[in-house]
């Protein structure tokens, strides 16, 4: 898995940070996390191709997140082949996208697919499960989690003992399936370890409630908004954003391994007392810059 910031800002962008939004490429999945304005000139300007979207997945619907929806996805679907999109938001998505695309003219099919969820379990295949959480803000808004599911490595050496090569016998074992070679049973677990899926969260636009927590729980990457610096910890909260403390806080607290930092405010030209503040609690953090990359 990898990970690209493509706006690391809140809600006015700057010459060096655009709107929110990153893009996890996961195998052959592209996962699209906010949208903010300019998204799909900066997939382009970090070398990522905007058909490698599959799907969108939309924290809330304050302009700063989507505004680069329209676009993105008119350009996506210009390209011959592309297939279709599910987006995926709070409650009211649907509304509010059937809005953003009234409100302008339109050049051939958009082919997306809206879905409103909360405090769920909204996705699972062979390799991984999607998970949301309601977060509090001045409008509907969830954070999101990836989590990828453990999968068995086979080891070549001990396979090789046993007399097996690469072929539809190790494919069997990698699968969880007792095999016979020459009168001899072989079980998984004799050629093989478990390597535990990774996990990562993405927080942002709420203040601190009990679902951040619950969410955040042994993620090994937590991404979380941090618009302002702790001295500033009442009006962060009267506007229901958090603090660079109070991400390192839900970190500490809830067994995280990395936190990043992102979604801050332009009033800080230099962001590392944001990340200094938040090291007071949690040390391994690090602030977020555009065209960042960060492989899980």
């Amino acid at each position: 898995m990898e990970i690209t910031f493509l706006g690391t800002t809140a809600m006015v962008p700057t010459k060096e940070r655009n709107h929110p939004a990153f893009f996890l490429r996961f195998g052959t999945e592209g996962i699209l996390f906010d949208c903010g304005e300019n998204t799909q000139r900066q997939m382009k300007q970090y070398g990522l191709k905007l058909t490698k979207v599959t799907k969108i997945l939309i924290t809330h619907w304050h302009g700063d997140h989507i505004l680069g929806l329209p676009g993105l996805l008119q350009s996506i679907f210009s390209t011959e082949g592309s297939e279709k999109i599910n987006i995926y938001g709070p409650k009211g998505s649907k509304k509010y996208f059937k809005s953003l695309l009234e409100g302008m003219a339109t050049e051939g099919t958009i082919d997306v697919e809206i879905k409103e969820v909360k405090d769920e379990k909204f996705f699972e295949n062979d390799k991984y499960i999607l998970e949301t959480k309601s977060m509090k803000h001045k409008c509907p808004c969830n954070a999101y989690s990836l989590i990828e599911k453990d999968k068995r490595k086979i080891n070549l050496t001990k396979a090789k003992k046993f007399g097996l090569k690469e072929g539809p016998l190790l494919g069997q074992l990698q699968n969880g399936k007792t095999v016979k070679i020459k009168n001899k049973t072989i079980k998984p677990e004799d050629v093989s370890t478990i390597v535990k899926g990774k996990k990562i969260v993405y927080i942002t636009d709420t203040n601190v409630v009990k679902n951040c927590y619950d969410l955040a729980e042994n993620a090994d990457l937590l991404i979380c908004e941090s618009t302002f610096a702790s001295d500033m910890e009442t009006t962060a909260h009267e506007r229901l954003h958090m603090t660079a403390k109070d991400a390192a806080q839900i970190a500490s607290s809830s067994n995280v391994k990395k936190l990043i930092l992102t979604h801050f405010s332009t009033r800080y030209k230099d962001v590392n007392i944001l990340e200094e503040d938040a090291r007071d609690i949690f040390d391994n953090t690090l602030c977020a810059y555009d065209g960042l990359k960060i492989k899980i």
